[in-house]
């Protein structure tokens, strides 16, 4: 070994490098899916883009579609918070409105990401793989708050679950559309959705929910 030489502070060096080349990666790739479009991008305009050879990228990814699954990853990442943060609040108005208010945010943030997770998440298995994991982590929030909030737990289509999947399939597709038009119509999707979802718990409210800033 040279002197002054840590491997261990190298592979930390290497890997920091590694970390900041595949974010750059992956922030292009989100780029390009809003100039190109998924079937129009190649792996040839994200390395560039990303200032990289093609080469180099393929040390990361494989091909376009693992790049893009990569990025739905990081995205459904950030769902999956906003589904524990959901589940563990205490008075289900607040989780209701928390997550509501959550869920704009990642739409506006990433919103055509998640376009491109739900149009994929049929023909691409990991793509699909990993939206519906995230669906059954935000089923099972919306149940934890329907049954705090009284609804009787069990398998029928009128108790806890059976009603938070319909909820949260009925949240995915409302926020596909409106996510299409712009942030005024997310805005209104997301208190259309939290009434609905709050008529579901038995919840009582004057007027239309609170709309997310």
């Amino acid at each position: 070994m040279t002197p002054g030489h840590h491997p261990a502070r190298s592979r930390r060096a290497a890997e920091r490098k590694g970390d900041v080349r595949e974010r750059a990666i992956l922030d292009t790739c989100e780029a390009l899916l809003a100039d190109k479009g998924y079937d129009a991008m190649t792996v040839g305009d994200i390395a560039q883009g990303a200032g990289i050879t093609r080469g180099a990228l393929y040390f990361y990814f494989g091909s376009k579609q693992e790049v893009v699954t990569a990025l739905v990853a990081r995205t459904v990442e950030h769902l999956w918070e906003r589904s524990r943060a959901t589940a563990e609040a205490d008075e289900p108005r607040q989780a209701i409105a928390a997550a509501m208010q959550r869920t704009v945010e990642l739409w506006n943030e990433h919103g055509l990401v998640m376009r491109t997770a739900i149009d994929l998440s049929l023909t691409v298995p990991e793509i699909g793989e990993l939206w519906n994991h995230t669906a059954d982590l935000f089923i099972a929030a919306i149940t934890a708050v329907l049954e705090r909030a009284g609804v009787q737990a069990g398998t029928a289509p009128d108790q806890a679950p059976a009603m938070a999947r319909a909820l949260c399939w009925m949240i995915e597709r409302t926020f596909y559309h409106a996510s299409q038009e712009s942030r005024d119509k997310l805005r209104d999707a997301s208190a259309t959705c939290a009434h609905i979802w709050l008529t579901s718990a038995g919840l009582t409210t004057r007027g239309v929910p609170p709309q997310p800033q």
